[in-house]
Formats: C-alpha cells, structure tokens, sequence
C-alpha cells in the first residue's frame, strides 16, 4: 500500500518488478529502494526492481539501510534524489518505515522545519517524533 507524504514523496512496503507498470502509471519518475538484498527471504532482488523500473523510463536508486541504522552518506544520497526528481518519488523498505525517517532526514538537512516533517509522517501514519533531536541538528545546519 502506497502511502502518499506529500506531493513530492510517498512510500511502501517492498514492491515486486511486476509493480513498476501501476508505480508509472500513477505518476511516479523516480523509485529508492531502502532495503538491503537478502534482507529477508522471498524478497525480490534489488537489480530485478531496478531493470523494471528503468524499463518503464523510471529513476532508480539503491539507498540500502540496514541494522545499522542511518549514515549522513545516505541521507546525502536522499537528498540528490530529492533534488534531481522532476516529479513524485516512490520509496520503499519492509515496511516505508525506514523510506519514511530517511526522507524525513534529508527534507531537514533541505532545510524544511522539524515540526512540519513530523506533521507529514503523522499524516501518512508514521511517527518520526523519535527523529526529532536529529531533525533538528539537520535543519540547524541547512
């Protein structure tokens, strides 16, 4: 189930190759993928997700987060996916959570206000209130 944030950015769990054809159709340019491959079994390859997508003319970046938790590398690589979109952008982890806090890191590193991104992850049902120390060492920064 797609989850949308803002007009920018919705997430999902993790996708299929055969989904890509819906994920264009309702508008999106740009797919991340935030789950490491061989994170669980049964999962769909990241490369298979990635040959469908840049198939159907799509964006695709492998921005894996795993146990460890986040690294500014990764929020960096969010934000150029951010910046370099020319329409909506898919996410998608397990869950979207992972998609979720990430897009919310780098949205603050972009400059955007703590309480805001906080607001849009409420709306989309996740709760990034655990983030907000973070949020806003990354928005005093910008």
């Amino acid at each position: 189930m797609i989850r949308k944030v803002d007009d920018s950015i919705s997430v999902a769990p993790q996708i299929q190759p055969e989904d890509i054809a819906t994920i264009k159709a309702a508008g999106f340019v740009a797919v991340v993928n935030n789950r490491p491959d061989d994170e669980q079994d049964g999962q769909p390859a990241g490369d298979a997700i990635r040959t469908a997508a840049e198939g159907a003319g799509l964006t695709y970046t492998a921005i894996p987060i795993g146990q460890a938790g986040f690294s500014h590398p990764q929020i960096s690589a969010m934000v150029d996916v951010l910046e370099s979109a020319d329409g909506p952008v898919l996410a998608f982890c397990r869950s979207g959570t992972r998609s979720c806090n990430l897009w919310a890191l780098a949205r603050a590193r972009m400059g955007d206000a703590p309480d805001a991104l906080i607001e849009k992850g409420a709306g989309a049902g996740y709760d990034l209130s655990g983030l907000r120390p973070l949020l806003d060492q990354l928005a005093a920064q910008a």
